[in-house]
Formats: structure tokens, C-alpha cells, sequence
């Protein structure tokens, strides 16, 4: 029997990594002969860094950037193990999180430090880019990324504008002759998994700005903001992207992708699938299993086990879904192909005690499915 194992991190509790482990020794439990494939998974958000660089064998860089506010911090960049491909969560230089929720100021904030991270990927030799933008602080469409990387951003009297996304209400020109010539050597592949636009009531202002600290008038002024950073490429570079689906993903940072690097946006779950391989490596399984920590009717959106269990079903392979909790309308993953869904919970217990136990539980839930498909073997005449 080949069983590929195929989960997601069970976020706040356990890894990818040692999700799979887990998994991959309750296989072997009820079938020690098996061929058991191991290939953590992510959506292309957070733990997306850490699960590319441990399946390919790869490692973590750390470089000193600066975040959305300007401040210098030590952040992560993963390099994959073909030494070719560099995985960077936008987050971890630009992202909500390094701010104290009391000063955030999405006006100023700037992805500095995301070019940064790639300005040092590319001094390492690498040239291929998956980015998850998930989480973003900033409202500046990659504006600062853009001057990390050489591009002049100039007003009316040719002078540099200032970092924030409300600075390019000011902006005139677009000077791409300083661009470091790398970038246009490179494939950068966005991991983006909203649609949103980049202005107007379904545009990134209107729609992120709240979470990022912004009051009625910064929403407007930042929409203004974008508008006319817009009608600034499409003058430079005959590119409208104010309808672009993801345009608007991460504060703009979307367009200002394609602007700047050409890059491809792509849903998350798809760049993770084929960076592992994960179609090379299905065939001819038996079985399939992934997880999340919540499996519930949200899971059926570009969620990883919906994209595993995808892929399953084009090669006529069942898949097991194993999930810390079973949520709301969760039995919609059966239409989506998940065959049958599993909570590892086996009694009334806290949060923290099923993170406590979780690989116990999740290696015992494994176990148990597959001993169900084991009395299915030995059952000789269904239905008598």
C-alpha cells in the first residue's frame, strides 16, 4: 500500500513537518509495510516559509530590514533546497503584526522591507520567487519594495517621494532605469489568494483599510492615493491594473508586483502543490490523507486539503481529511474531495490540552481510520 501524507500545519499547535510525522507513524502502526510518502503542505500563508524549506531540504536566512514603520528588525526568507528558489512571507517584513495595534498608520507604512528580502535573496544567487502576501501592514502598492529595489518614484519637481501608501497622491513619474537588473532575470510567482481590486468599494482601502488602522477620511485618501498611482502606470507603462483580479491584495502590493517584477499572482495553495510536486508524487497511491487544524465549510476555499484532495480525485486516489476540530457545515468537503473527515479530539478537553497532546492524537486518528479500512478489506461479502 503507498499512502500519501499530505497535511497542512495545525496552526498554534503543531508544524507542517511534524504534522505529517505524526500522521506518517499512526500509518505505520495499523500498516508497517506500507510505502508512506511524506509532503506537508501549505496555502501559501503563514507556515508557508517554513514548510517549503523543510520538505525541499532547504534552510532559513535571516537579514536585517526595515519594517512598515521604518524600524530596523531581523527577519526570515526561506531558501529551498534546489538553491535556486527563495520563499518569502511579505509578513515578516511588512506585516500587521510587528506593529503595536495602538499605532498603527497605514498612511505611512511602506513594504521597504520586502525588498529588502529580496534584494537579499538575489545577492545570494537566487532567482526564482514564490511571495506570500497574506497580512499585510501597508497600503503603498509595493511602492517601497519598488524603491528598495532602485525604482525612482518621483512627484511633480522630480523629487523621491516619501514612504506610504498616502504618498503617491504626489507621485509623477516612474523611473525604472535604476532598477536592479536582476529582478528582470527573475520569476517571481505571488501567492494570492483574494480577488479584490486595486480601488474603488471592493479595493484594497476600502476593504483592508479598517484592519490596518484606517479612519473613514484615510480609506478615502488612500483610494485616492492608488488611483493615482494607477493612471501613473498606465501612462509609463500602458498597463491598467485598476480591474486586475489581486490587484488590491496586501494594500495594493498586487499590482505593484506586476508593475514592478512582472510577477504572476497565482492562489497559494496551487504554487505550494506544484513547488512539492505533489502530482508527481500522488500517483499511483492508494491512499491520500491531509488536515488542518479546523476543518469547516470555509476549508472548501483555496484551502490546502481542498487543493491535495483536488489533485487526488483527478487520479481516482480516496482522501482522508484529519482535522483538530470539525466545524460548521464541514461535511461540505465531501463534495470537494475529501472522502471522509476526522476530528483527533476524543473527549471534552481545552485548547491548550489538544495542542498539548496533539501528535499523540493526531498519530492515534490516523490509526483508527485505517484500521476502518482494514475491517473493509477482510469484509468478504458486503452487504449479507
Amino acid at each position: 500500500m503507498k499512502i500519501i501524507i499530505a497535511p497542512q500545519a495545525f496552526k498554534g499547535s503543531m508544524s507542517a513537518l511534524k504534522v505529517t510525522e505524526a500522521m506518517s507513524e499512526g500509518a505505520l502502526k495499523m500498516f508497517p509495510e506500507a510505502e508512506i510518502v511524506m509532503c506537508p503542505v501549505a496555502d501559501g500563508g503563514d507556515g508557508t516559509l517554513e514548510t517549503l524549506v523543510d520538505i525541499s531540504n532547504g534552510e532559513i536566512n535571516k537579514c536585517s530590514v526595515h519594517n512598515p514603520m521604518g524600524k530596523i528588525i531581523d527577519a526570515e526568507w526561506g531558501a529551498m533546497g534546489d538553491g535556486k528558489t527563495a520563499v518569502i512571507e511579505m509578513a515578516r517584513s511588512s506585516g500587521l503584526a510587528l506593529l503595536d495595534p495602538k499605532k498603527l498608520n497605514p498612511l505611512k507604512a511602506s513594504t521597504y522591507g520586502l525588498g529588502e528580502l529580496i534584494q537579499d535573496a538575489l545577492n545570494k544567487g537566487f532567482k526564482k520567487f514564490i511571495i506570500g502576501i497574506g497580512g499585510s501592514a501597508t497600503n503603498d502598492a509595493g511602492a517601497g519594495m519598488a524603491q528598495a529595489l532602485g525604482v525612482k518614484l518621483l512627484d511633480g519637481k522630480g523629487v523621491e517621494i516619501a514612504p506610504g501608501g498616502i504618498n503617491l497622491m504626489n507621485l509623477n513619474t516612474i523611473d525604472m532605469s535604476g532598477i536592479d537588473d536582476r529582478i528582470l532575470d527573475s520569476d517571481f510567482q505571488i501567492a494570492c489568494d483574494v480577488t479584490n481590486p486595486l480601488t474603488g468599494p471592493e479595493g484594497a482601502s476600502e476593504v483592508y483599510g479598517p484592519q490596518k488602522g484606517a479612519t473613514r477620511k484615510m480609506i478615502d485618501d488612500l483610494d485616492a492615493s492608488l488611483q493615482n498611482f494607477n493612471e501613473i502606470v498606465i501612462k509609463t507603462f500602458n498597463k491598467d491594473l485598476s480591474k486586475v483580479p489581486g490587484a488590491g491584495a496586501a494594500g495594493g502590493l498586487g499590482a505593484g508586483m506586476i508593475t514592478f517584477t512582472d510577477a504572476t499572482l497565482r492562489t497559494g495553495i496551487d504554487i505550494v502543490l506544484d513547488a512539492v510536486e505533489l502530482n508527481e508524487k500522488i500517483a499511483k497511491a492508494d491512499l491520500v490523507i491531509t488536515g488542518e487544524g479546523a476543518m469547516d465549510f470555509q476549508t472548501i476555499y483555496d484551502k490546502a486539503p481542498i487543493g491535495v484532495a483536488k489533485i487526488a480525485k483527478q487520479h481516482g486516489i480516496p482522501t482522508i481529511g484529519i482535522s483538530g476540530m470539525l466545524g460548521k457545515n464541514y461535511q461540505i468537503v465531501h463534495e470537494h474531495g475529501i472522502d471522509a473527515a476526522v476530528s483527533i479530539v476524543t473527549g471534552p478537553m481545552t485548547l491548550p490540552e489538544a495542542s498539548e497532546k496533539s501528535y499523540e492524537l493526531i498519530s492515534n486518528s490516523v490509526s483508527e481510520c485505517l484500521r476502518l479500512i482494514n475491517i473493509g478489506f477482510k469484509i468478504k461479502n458486503p452487504g449479507k
